[in-house]
């Protein structure tokens, strides 16, 4: 049995679940999300406690076991306390501006980017070199801060670009030149 999958989902007050032939609907404060959930996972709803049982032990039904019960704990925890990422941008002169919901950056290039989230998401910039990216959906709060560094990767040989925050980047040598040679 998945350790994961037969842990029980309880829903916390001022939250609404809806299942209806595996497609999950989660209400919250914080939004509402849906999420259509395998077709053999059986998913029951008791006295405000979701539970996910897999027909047998096939290989495939086991692996969507834990990652079914994982989607739908994401979902409730999304409308409730929701979900954020931290970005660190390193660099000389590279900063980033909130203006209005967008982010405009300044990166090195020869003109600034201007990034606009998508439904759902929002941008903080508590300093020029830090950006919180927040939402309720954690694959898409994930997806728009790997969009964001993808902007410009940090590189290994001085450091610069933007990073996660705690993200470790393998720093390189750089040249070595003609030392010793005469």
């Amino acid at each position: 049995m998945s350790r994961i999958g037969k842990m029980p989902i309880t829903v916390p007050a001022g939250v609404t679940v809806t299942i209806e032939d595996n497609l999950v609907t989660v209400k919250g404060p914080k939004g509402e999300l849906n999420r259509q959930i395998n077709k053999n996972m059986k998913l029951t709803l008791d006295n405000g406690v979701i539970t996910v049982e897999r027909p047998s032990d096939e290989k495939e039904d086991r692996a969507l076991h834990g990652l079914s019960r994982t989607l739908i704990n994401n979902m409730v925890v999304g409308v409730t306390q929701g979900f954020s990422k931290t970005l660190e941008i390193n660099g000389v002169g590279y900063r980033a501006a909130k203006q209005g919901n967008n982010i405009n950056f300044t990166l090195g290039f020869s003109h600034p980017v201007v990034k606009e989230p998508p439904a759902g998401i929002t941008f903080e910039v508590p300093a020029p070199t830090q950006i919180v990216v927040s939402g309720a959906d954690k694959e898409l709060v994930g997806a728009v801060a790997a969009e964001i560094r993808t902007l410009r990767p940090p590189e290994p040989y001085k450091g610069k670009g933007i990073r996660y925050q705690g993200e470790h980047v393998r720093r390189k040598i750089g040249k070595a030149g003609a030392k010793g040679k005469k």
